[in-house]
């Protein structure tokens, strides 16, 4: 399943290795989800297809040359129970990946959503 991820600079095809099954379950039109990175403001986004809904949110920041802190998920309540937190947690971890970087989790739903998809990958962007 292919999603695109927007930057500043340029917009690139993410290709998330095995999206939640509910992410597309729960939404119309075929799961048309888009996550957006936005690196000027520092997170990820989701919006509600064919709404101008609020949309979910993740926040990082950098607290090290190579070093994040991934420090929350907002997902709105009429958006909730979709598997979009999963999606961005995902965009995310493989930003790290991609990126070479490291990260601190201050997020309790990031911390839930590594230890219920364990990957090696991930065990080693993550500090403890």
């Amino acid at each position: 399943m292919a999603f695109k991820v927007f930057s500043r600079l340029s917009a690139v095809t993410f290709r998330l290795k095995s999206p939640p099954p509910a992410a597309c379950s729960a939404l119309s039109s075929g799961c048309g989800l888009t996550v957006e990175h936005d690196r000027r403001n520092r997170r990820f986004t989701v919006a509600p297809p064919g709404s101008g809904a609020e949309p979910a949110v993740l926040l990082y920041r950098f607290t090290g040359e190579k070093e994040v802190d991934l420090m929350s998920t907002f997902v709105p309540e009429t958006f909730r129970g979709r598997g979009v937190a999963a999606l961005l947690s995902q965009a995310a971890m493989d930003f790290l990946s991609e990126e070479n970087l490291k990260a601190r989790v201050s997020c309790w739903y990031i911390k839930k959503y590594i230890k219920n998809n364990p990957q090696r990958s991930y065990d080693q962007r993550v500090i403890a």
